[in-house]
């Protein structure tokens, strides 16, 4: 492994030659890249809920237009391709997910959670986990989205996302039970009246809940989830100060008699993490060198290792980030990689065996460009 880490406001370019790629073959696969572009709009607010099915399933956070498709590979720190603008700031949709993960594993380290699998309601006392049921709620169950937890978030019912299943190579993945069985990997509908399990029974993508775990660091943090994130990570690792994380209109709330903007997961109902590709790949860097920085030790070996154990419900889940355990990131890939994903084909994916990190903008088929691409690293 290389020891490179880029300054900020520069990274060094290599030819991917010198790294082990073959050249050819790199610009095939982001050559193919270019042309695997997302079948959606440039404007992304038809992809957002409408309303219809209740009065706060809408657009409540800021939504823009995406652009082309962009992208990065990054091999023992240097980068070695590139395509479109990845300097271009973007909606990240669910890949958002992994940056409140690295929020809860900061909080973890620095010792404000004790334990991840310490009860929420021990810590944060909104009313949020004060129920029988919310009350059994872990920080591990929030961030294996296992919780099920009960209630309503600014306006939204966990109810809305209840039973959500939609394509596994998409960046979500079908309902699993403790029992190890998994609904049909396709796009249903959901079912919102389906009874609730334990916490900790029941594998589910439910962006309330996501947003709840992001509501439960606020409190625990005393500040907002951007504020900590640059000031402890982002600025650190040298990111850009361009990178820009919303909520909703309705998601302030009082904190010592302060008002402060709770953020989104994604952005399902707007909102979410707006960044680059470039700080992604920045992101993703920090975490293949398993969150050292030059000299700074930003988060633990431990962290990176408990982020990344697989769900014994779903093991291609960890804490808000996806594992390639089932090769359904990349089938060239390791067991051992993993990305934070998102609709549109937004994608940070991470193999720490060849010591690569791939950032993906608006790609239709992330699986084929992956695989593609590290098929064009010489044997």
């Amino acid at each position: 492994m290389n020891d490179y880490i880029p300054p900020k406001d520069t990274w060094q370019r290599k030819d991917p030659r010198e790294t082990g790629f073959k050249p050819d073959a790199l610009a095939d696969a982001l050559q193919l890249a270019t042309t695997e572009e997302i079948g959606w709009s440039h404007d992304l607010k038809p992809y957002l809920p409408n309303g219809s099915k209740h009065p706060f399933d809408r657009i409540l956070g800021p939504i823009k237009d995406r652009s082309d498709p962009a992208g990065l590979v990054i091999h023992h720190g240097y980068i070695v391709g590139e395509y479109g603008d990845p300097a271009s700031n973007e909606v990240t949709f669910s890949a958002t997910k992994s940056y409140i993960s690295a929020v809860a594993g900061l909080a973890v380290d620095r010792g404000l959670i004790r334990s991840i699998d310490d009860r929420v309601c021990e810590y944060v006392t909104d009313g949020g986990f004060d129920s029988d049921h919310n009350s059994n709620i872990t920080w591990r169950h929030l961030l294996q989205q296992t919780s099920e937890w009960e209630g309503e978030l600014f306006g939204i019912p966990d109810s809305i996302d209840r039973g959500r299943q939609v394509g596994a190579t998409s960046g979500t993945a079908a309902s699993r039970t403790a029992s190890g069985t998994a609904s049909t990997m396709v796009a249903v509908a959901n079912d919102n009246d389906r009874k609730l399990r334990r916490p900790g029974d029941f594998w589910e993508y439910n962006d309330v809940r996501v947003n709840r775990t992001a509501l439960a660091l606020l409190r625990l943090l005393g500040e907002s989830l951007p504020q900590f994130l640059k000031r402890e990570l982002m600025d650190p690792i040298g990111a850009s100060d361009e990178w820009i994380w919303h909520g909703y209109e309705n998601s302030w709330v009082d904190v010592d008699g302060q008002s402060i903007q709770s953020v989104s997961g994604g952005a399902h109902w707007g909102g979410g993490l707006w960044i680059n590709s470039f700080d992604h790949a920045r992101f993703g860097l920090l975490f293949l060198r398993r969150g050292r920085w030059r000299a700074r030790q930003i988060l633990s070996d431990a962290w990176v290792d408990a982020m990344t154990e697989p769900c014994p419900i779903n093991p291609n889940y960890g804490f808000l980030w996806w594992l390639n355990r089932e090769a359904g990131i990349s089938s060239n890939s390791s067991p051992g990689s993993f990305a934070a994903r998102g609709a549109g084909g937004n994608v940070v994916f991470i193999e720490p065996e060849l010591d690569l990190v791939i950032v993906l903008r608006w790609c239709a088929n992330p699986t084929r460009i992956i695989d593609r691409i590290v098929e064009s690293l010489s044997n």
